[in-house]
């Protein structure tokens, strides 16, 4: 019987297994932003602690900057403090920090691999628990607590359990206009919000192999609404060809050497699983939610389901969701109306997003009533935007063309909703509270779809206006 990625790189890592049961792992790349490291550097400084191995460790900011200014001092006082904070802590430790002034800054999730810094067979880990994401790459990630941010700066290791592993193989293709975040929200209402706890997730299939890196990211990234801790998928040839050229990858003969093992530890083809779950591309549509959880989601065409065809727990927490966000059983949601546009986050600000987004808006002028805004991953991803004219294919159809940043995803920076409003949003989390306002309310969905919500001012499948886009 062979052996799946999840374990050998496990195996690969863990230094011994502690007498409570747990393993020690180390940890080959530690990333870092403003919000969870503050407190772990105090700690270090309590314990007159120095940072093990810096080079291991790469910092930014992303969650508290403004998008619309990058005036200093920020006109939050504690978001300044924090973005201090971080400054003198990176540069005492001799941390690579990718701050305001940088051309690589951006949210965590996206420079990473862009930076080539995200690679195969490596354990990955940052306090924010979306760092999933990189897992799209053959790797081992997750987020952690602050506790254990201050851990891996004082000995780049961490005590774990080691999960099962979950196989989830999506037969077949997915239909055209269906997209890695319907998968996801696709999974996650079929698998539960809580169906992953005590899981990683191998995703694997037709549909899988055939998404760009930039798909596999969005699709690994929203495992953790699931409930599982880690998402991977196998690395291969759209893999190495993502890296080849990246500044912190492997380059010439070492390049070559590197894909020799990043091909050793895919799983085996008759390596074991925990569980295997399988789900048909071809019978995915467009996902909506329409509650209070990633996994309140329906496709397009249906109607919200009835209590009574739920779960107890379900029904409590659909219960819950009625009276927040104002929907009925039965309902559809198609055609409701929404106050603002939300295209960015971890999630899906990288460029592929844009672009999807771009193609729905192009030639057309949002909705009187909506405030819409793009907001870049990254710098990067900024600069190619703005050189491919995607800036203006936005502004052109009335939408704000923000700075990178983590933005309206959550509400640590001025990008929020106001009162009740209703947000058509391509992030991650639609809990109660999550984009700034308690009253607010927020259906999460693809980029091509929000910007079709943007353009028509109620949610409406964006297979429609592609239709009309081709046809211009």
């Amino acid at each position: 019987m062979g052996t799946n990625l999840f374990n050998k790189i496990w195996d690969l890592h863990r230094i011994r297994t502690l007498p409570d049961g747990m393993d020690q792992i180390f940890i080959g790349l530690h990333l870092l932003h403003e919000v969870t490291s503050p407190q772990a550097f105090r700690m270090l400084e309590q314990k007159e602690l120095a940072v093990k191995y810096p080079e291991r460790t790469f910092a930014t900011v992303d969650h508290i900057i403004p998008t619309d200014s990058r005036s200093r001092p920020l006109e939050d006082p504690l978001a300044e403090e924090m973005l201090r904070v971080l400054e003198d802590n990176t540069r005492r430790h001799g941390i690579p920090f990718f701050g305001l002034d940088s051309e690589d800054q951006g949210i965590i999730h996206i420079i990473g691999p862009e930076l080539g810094l995200t690679q195969p067979g490596m354990t990955i880990s940052c306090g924010d628990s979306h760092t999933s994401t990189h897992g799209a790459f053959g790797a081992i990630a997750f987020g952690i607590g602050t506790s254990q941010v201050r851990d891996i700066l004082a000995t780049q290791t961490l005590a774990l359990n080691r999960s099962r592993v979950r196989k989830i193989e999506v037969k077949g293709k997915l239909l055209k206009g269906v997209t890695a975040k319907d998968l996801a929200l696709k999974l996650i209402q079929q698998l539960g919000v809580k169906g992953g706890v005590g899981y990683a997730y191998e995703y694997c299939g037709e549909a899988v192999s055939n998404l760009s890196m930039e798909e596999r990211m969005t699709l690994c990234n929203m495992t953790i609404e699931g409930g599982a801790r880690v998402g991977y998928v196998n690395p291969d040839e759209t893999t190495f060809a993502y890296l080849k050229g990246k500044r912190f990858a492997p380059s010439g003969r070492a390049f070559e050497r590197a894909e020799v093992f990043w091909k050793s530890i895919a799983s085996d083809p008759d390596a074991a699983y925990d569980d295997h779950f399988v789900i048909q591309a071809g019978e995915i549509e467009p996902m909506v939610t329409w509650g209070i959880n990633p996994g309140q989601a329906i496709g397009i065409d249906q109607r919200i389901p009835f209590p009574e065809d739920l779960s107890d727990d379900e029904a409590e927490v659909a219960e819950k969701a009625f009276r927040h966000m104002g929907f009925r059983e039965g309902d559809p949601v198609r055609g409701r109306r929404i106050d603002v546009a939300f295209i960015g986050s971890c999630t899906n600000g990288r460029i592929s997003d844009l672009r999807e987004a771009a193609r729905v808006a192009r030639g057309m002028k949002k909705a009187d009533h909506v405030r819409a805004l793009v907001v870049p991953g990254s710098m990067a991803v900024d600069r190619q935007a703005k050189e491919e004219g995607l800036d203006l294919i936005f502004k052109e159809a009335g939408f704000e063309y923000r700075q990178a940043g983590c933005s309206m995803c959550l509400a640590m920076n001025p990008d929020k909703l106001e009162g009740n409003q209703i947000s058509a949003s391509s992030s991650n989390r639609n809990f109660i509270g999550r984009q700034g306002s308690p009253e607010g309310r927020t259906l999460l969905m693809s980029p091509a779809m929000v910007a079709a919500a943007a353009i028509t001012g109620y949610v409406t499948d964006s297979r429609e206006l592609w239709g009309e886009a081709d046809g211009r």
